[in-house]
């Protein structure tokens, strides 16, 4: 997960938002994923994860109360972080990002009411962790002390958003599962938040459908998660993938890698579209025969061809330029590719790769990307330049000239 912190960018105006707030070390806080497969999976919430739930479904209307004229889109609460779509429907008298830190501060001040301080985990959440016990007062499910068990999912009213299910058959509630654990992370911490300095991560929605997408990602997070629970080795990162005599940042499919029919798209941005739907016809024909497809999918051609193999279910590796969150930074243990390529990764279709800087300043890559730009160069009477390895457009090359030494490999 990344920030997309925007400059310069009115925090106060009219917009549409999506945030994602992850829990301190993405403890499953709030319950528990079920469901017998990925179409019928669900997020079994705990009492504290309803508490959380509620609040969200009643964030515009608590701060309609201080001037701030909202509207939420979409919730959903997963086990360990929750994703809220939000629009701001006039100016604000302060940030969306108070908005946002009021929410968090007030689920903290809940979990406190329901499970105490932390400073004593054994004492609050039962002798025994793991044991189920409940010393924490948390049967009763809010203020009235009711039982929201066996309410379901109704996006469209907005009485419940976050897919809550009854916590048993019967309708009886199940005492929550003793967070010894988090509590001693919350004693030292105060709160039951990620610890960020940018305190949540958002994105502004600016593209058209970029809305609908996202609705529609929020909605299906439960489906997403239990398919990457239930296929751990194609979503694990993988930092020192070594192939063709280059390193890669990897996540996939490497069976991939070893498949012996093997063939590389490459196609100028200036091709035409007959000469497009003649490359993707004999593409289609390899990949039909067994072929696993190369390719970096910058220029338009090579997207058409990429996204037609995937949609026919097609094997491909794709090669990024920058994918992956940064090795070391608080996302990269929870990144997932999205949209088509996770459900791709998903089926074993694909495999991404992105080079390590090592793989840039390769000699043989190197001296590959100087003989293409300068046949290109020649070929359009330019003087060839040389130009610097950090350049976006050495890096486009350098990818096309590494999926032809991966496709070329066979050892």
């Amino acid at each position: 997960m990344r920030h997309h912190r925007e400059n310069g960018w009115d925090y106060k105006g009219r917009a549409i938002y999506h945030f994602t707030l992850p829990v301190e070390e993405r403890y499953p806080l709030f319950g528990t994923l079920d469901g017998e497969r990925a179409e019928t999976a669900f997020v079994r919430l705990n009492p504290f994860g309803r508490r959380v739930c509620r609040m969200l479904c009643g964030l515009a209307q608590f701060y309609a109360g201080k001037g701030f004229a909202l509207k939420v889109l979409a919730q959903k609460v997963m086990p360990d972080h929750v994703h809220l779509v939000i629009q701001v429907l006039e100016p604000l008298p302060q940030s969306i990002g108070a908005v946002v830190r009021g929410f968090k501060s007030g689920c903290t001040k809940v979990y406190k009411e329901m499970y105490g301080s932390g400073e004593n985990a054994a004492g609050v959440h039962g002798e025994v962790e793991g044991s189920g016990e409940n010393a924490a007062g948390v049967n009763g499910d809010g203020e009235d002390g009711r039982n929201a068990a066996g309410v379901r999912e109704n996006d469209e009213d907005g009485r419940n958003a976050a897919g809550v299910h009854g916590d048993g058959e019967d309708g009886h509630e199940r005492a929550a599962e003793a967070p010894v654990h988090f509590a001693r992370i919350f004693a030292k911490r105060g709160s039951i938040w990620q610890q960020d300095a940018a305190y949540y991560h958002e994105r502004i929605l600016h593209a058209p459908g970029q809305l609908r997408r996202m609705i529609d990602y929020v909605k299906d997070n439960p489906r997403r998660l239990w398919i990457k629970s239930r296929n751990p080795e194609l979503f694990r990162l993988h930092r020192r993938t070594e192939a063709a005599g280059l390193s890669f940042t990897s996540m996939g499919n490497h069976f991939l890698l070893d498949w012996p029919d093997r063939q590389v798209v490459e196609m100028s941005r200036s091709a035409i579209n007959e000469e497009v739907q003649e490359r993707l016809r004999t593409v289609l024909a390899a990949a039909h025969n067994g072929a696993v497809t190369y390719t970096a999918a910058i220029s338009k051609g090579e997207q058409l061809i990429a996204r037609t193999l995937r949609e026919q279910g097609y094997p491909l590796v794709v090669l990024l330029n920058d994918g992956f969150p940064k090795e070391g930074s608080p996302h990269e243990r929870y990144y997932k590719p999205g949209g088509v390529y996770f459900e791709a990764c998903s089926k074993g279709q694909l495999l991404l790769l992105e080079p390590t800087e090592q793989a840039f300043l390769d000699a043989g890559i190197q001296a590959a990307v100087e003989e293409t730009l300068r046949r290109k160069a020649e070929a359009r009477h330019y003087a060839y330049t040389p130009i610097p390895v950090t350049s976006q457009r050495y890096r486009f090359v350098a990818l096309n000239e590494m999926a032809k030494r991966l496709a070329q490999n066979l050892d």
